[in-house]
């Protein structure tokens, strides 16, 4: 299989690294988070070449991640902003973010800490339960066959 056909599997992961699986969006996802939305300002932040960011940029457009929007007319200028289903990759960016604090810190502690606004702590980003708002943990999840699971594949 080629991995410009991974989207097409029925595999939630897969769908989702069709979209945001390589280190440049991510990078440009992070930044995003972070405010930056204009194209030299991404790069500037990057380092990346412009046609690489051009490419993730067009890419996270056309999936619906981000969204352009005119800032200028003259020459035409556009901004990148987080559309709600790129809002929606923020737990995702703060789990990459946390496992890289704990397992690829090289002894040197976090670059950034979170606050939370609301109740003014530092915090740890951790996956709860919906329902019972318990920590969730591999053993302790079972993974069942959804709707969108055909018949034929499951079992």
């Amino acid at each position: 299989m080629k991995w410009d056909d991974v989207g097409s599997l029925n595999c939630s992961v897969a769908r989702s690294l069709a979209v945001i699986g390589d280190r440049w969006t991510m990078l440009v996802l992070r930044n995003a988070f972070m405010a930056v939305r204009r194209f030299d300002d991404f790069q500037a932040h990057l380092g990346v070449t412009r046609h690489v960011l051009a490419d993730r940029l067009s890419r996270l457009v056309e999936s619906g991640v981000l969204k352009k929007v005119a800032y200028q007319d003259k020459p035409a200028r556009y901004e990148y902003r987080l559309t709600e289903m790129g809002r929606d990759l923020y737990p995702v960016l703060l789990a990459l973010t946390a496992w890289g604090d704990k397992w690829m810190d090289e002894g040197r502690g976090a670059p950034l800490e979170y606050v939370h606004k609301s109740c003014g702590h530092k915090f740890t980003p951790t996956m709860v339960c919906s329902e019972c708002r318990e920590a969730l943990k591999p053993h302790d999840v079972l993974p069942v066959a959804g709707p969108g699971l055909a018949p034929a594949q499951a079992g």
